[in-house]
């Protein structure tokens, strides 16, 4: 898909560029009826054709964008019952599903947690890096199950290892792309969307680089939430005005004074 979507926008670069080539030619030449001081324009015939190309190819781009979103949401579907496991030692010989098992019992705290519950479970990427462990792919049979687990995601803080959603490779890219522009604290994923903390504390649901590029600038340092990478960010409680947060006046010292002044005002006024 990311070939067809650069053949289009190679297409439109290229028919861009023959037209400017040949208006520039057509306008310097000047036929011999021309009277003088008049300018020359393109022929109405030749400005509908233009117009209809540009709009073809625009519809076929927007065509092309719903399918490819369409094939995006059905992979992500497909792996809703997935989760990555980051940062678990690898060895030669080894039993994923024993160490996946002992992680979410001893780290998770899921001590019902079996290996039945798994239906899929091994390393992906390349055995050439040594220095770092390689991730776990675990597929669970229940989706149930992998909600459980994900949702106790936080009691792996300081231990090394991480869990993550398995993206495809466009939300991956567009999450990438938001936590550079927003900030780590301010993105996270939750069944296969990405969720930003936008301007003004609004929060945002995308899945596509448009839907990105459709948020606002990012908001002051200052006012965006800590939170870690992959929880939800609280919103953030409106401020109070400084009269409301300033302590009442105590029933003694200000009622007597204001008695007093308008007891003065009184007395001069008679």
């Amino acid at each position: 898909m990311k070939s067809t979507e650069g053949t289009v926008a190679d297409l439109t670069m290229k028919f861009t560029e023959r037209m400017e080539r040949f208006e520039a030619d057509y306008l310097h030449k000047s036929p011999p009826d021309l009277a003088p001081g008049s300018a020359l324009s393109m022929p109405p015939d030749y400005l509908e054709f233009k117009k209809f190309i540009f709009e073809t190819l625009e519809c076929l781009q927007r065509q092309l964008e719903s399918y490819v979103t369409e094939v995006d949401a059905l992979e992500m579907r497909n792996r809703r019952k997935i989760l990555l496991i980051h940062g678990v030692p690898e060895q030669s010989k080894e039993d994923t599903a024993s160490e996946v098992v002992g992680v979410v019992r001893d780290r998770l705290d899921l001590k019902t947690f079996t290996a039945s519950a798994i239906r899929r479970c091994h390393r992906v990427g390349s055995q050439a890096n040594t220095r770092n462990p390689r991730p776990i792919l675990l597929k669970f049979r229940d989706v149930d199950v992998r909600d459980e687990v994900w949702h106790v995601k936080t009691r792996l803080k300081g231990s090394g290892i991480t869990l993550s959603e398995f993206l495809t490779r466009t939300r991956h890219r567009v999450f990438m792309a938001a936590r550079e522009r927003f900030g780590v604290a301010n993105c996270w994923t939750k069944r296969g969307y990405i969720y930003i903390n936008g301007p003004k504390g609004k929060r945002h649901r995308i899945v596509s680089h448009g839907e990105l590029h459709a948020i606002g600038e990012p908001a002051p340092v200052s006012e965006r939430c800590l939170a870690p990478i992959t929880e939800e960010c609280p919103t953030a409680a409106p401020k109070q005005s400084p009269a409301a947060v300033a302590p009442k006046p105590s029933s003694t010292g200000p009622r007597r004074v204001r008695v007093a002044s308008r007891n003065l005002f009184i007395t001069k006024t008679l």
